[in-house]
């Protein structure tokens, strides 16, 4: 028994990882009014009939603070990767002198961080839904071990561990979503 708890408690905890992960890489995607080349995470260019993410036909660097620079590899690919960009609707619009595309991040206006802000709020609140499923699921799977045999403390024992990591797991929510609060309010 002790080890099939420890199975669930172990799956419990890949999803809460797996939430918190979810979570890392959508607020990369929120910009914050610098320019960072995680905005073009998850943009594909069609590459020669496939789709391709875009960090493997070309470099992506950041010369300054408002600045994201895209090198592609192959002349050719000029054309494709800015479609890619418009189609993507990040907010940017792409600039090329036909060797370079750059994309300059506009200044964030007041307005545009409060929403922002609620964005990053409402994936949050997605993340912590996830959480708590995953220790849902994991309460009604001791249940249902419990008419199989496990003893009551047991049980509570093991409901007890899924709570702290449950609690464990949303205070890492709130301190990834207030720092990038806080990110997106600083000007």
């Amino acid at each position: 028994m002790e080890e099939e708890i420890q199975l669930y408690l172990d799956d419990a905890r890949d999803s809460m990882k797996k939430a918190i992960g979810h979570l890392e890489e959508e607020l990369l995607r929120v910009r914050a009014g610098k320019a960072t080349p995680g905005v073009l995470e998850g943009i594909f260019v069609d590459y020669y009939g496939s789709q391709t993410p875009l960090s493997q036909v070309s470099n992506v660097s950041t010369p300054d603070a408002k600045t994201i620079a895209i090198q592609p590899w192959e002349k050719n690919m000029i054309d494709p990767i800015e479609k890619a960009i418009m189609a993507a609707n990040i907010g940017l619009t792409p600039v090329n002198n036909g060797e370079i595309i750059r994309l300059n991040v506009p200044p964030l206006t007041e307005e545009r961080r409060k929403e922002l802000v609620k964005k990053v709020k409402v994936l949050g609140e997605n993340t912590k839904v996830s959480i708590r499923n995953a220790r849902r699921d994991t309460n009604e799977a001791f249940k249902q071990m419990k008419k199989n045999g496990l003893s009551e403390d047991q049980e509570k024992d093991a409901e007890a561990k899924v709570q702290d990591m449950t609690n464990k797991y949303t205070e890492k929510v709130d301190v990834l979503i207030n720092d990038k609060e806080k990110d997106i309010m600083t000007i």
